[in-house]
């Protein structure tokens, strides 16, 4: 299982945000991409995940561009991004049940309510959404991990923002099981958050250029 970038440029308007990016990342790594505030953090994400097209490069999964193999790609994907994604109209259980059903789980009520338990939810998964604060409606985003275990490749978007420390553990285990069982995650966070990976790599898009990353 591999992900490489190749060349990787992204631009935004008239202003190149990054260029020349190379990496490839096998089971059991973890990338955080770190950077200022307009580096390109999320640009890079998206680019990784193929909803957005780089200027110049490409990305790879198995060894074949993610524009080429789309379907393949969607299967092995788990993306979060930075918004939660959830909806305020249903209840907390409702929206870990229906993300899992768009993956293609089938989840009952019980798994639903389980995931939210080991985030510290259980109280408030027969709550709407709308009524829950931002770090709990994180949750309930991430609370979807949990039946992602034959997704090999997460990529999340400052996954650990708005998190109490019970919390932030039970998403650093989550995601050290992950790694274990040889998955990839790829990240951006400004916390200091240490994982269990294989190599724990980092790509700093504020570099003029950026090293570190052996390809």
């Amino acid at each position: 299982m591999s992900l490489e970038a190749k060349a990787l440029a992204c631009t935004r308007g008239s202003r190149a945000l990054f260029a020349d990016i190379d990496f490839s990342l096998a089971g059991g790594d973890a990338l955080r991409v770190s950077g200022a505030n307009g580096s390109g953090k999320t640009s890079m994400l998206r680019l990784l995940c193929g909803l957005a097209s780089p200027a110049a490069g490409q990305v790879c999964w198995q060894g074949k561009d993610i524009r080429a193999t789309r379907e393949q790609f969607g299967a092995a994907l788990v993306y979060l991004g930075h918004a939660n994604g959830v909806k305020d109209d249903l209840l907390a259980w409702e929206n870990v049940a229906i993300g899992a059903t768009l993956a293609g789980i089938a989840l009952r009520r019980e798994q639903a309510l389980g995931a939210l338990d080991e985030l510290g939810l259980a109280l408030a998964a027969d709550l709407p959404t709308r009524a829950l604060s931002q770090g709990q409606r994180k949750r309930v985003a991430l609370a979807r991990l949990q039946f992602a275990v034959d997704k090999p490749l997460w990529i999340l978007d400052e996954p650990f923002t708005a998190l109490d420390k019970s919390a932030l553990a039970a998403l650093c285990a989550t995601l050290d099981a992950h790694l274990a069982r040889g998955g990839i995650v790829i990240y951006t966070t400004h916390q200091d958050v240490a994982l269990a990976a294989r190599r724990a790599l980092e790509l700093d898009l504020s570099a003029a250029a950026p090293a570190g990353l052996p390809c």
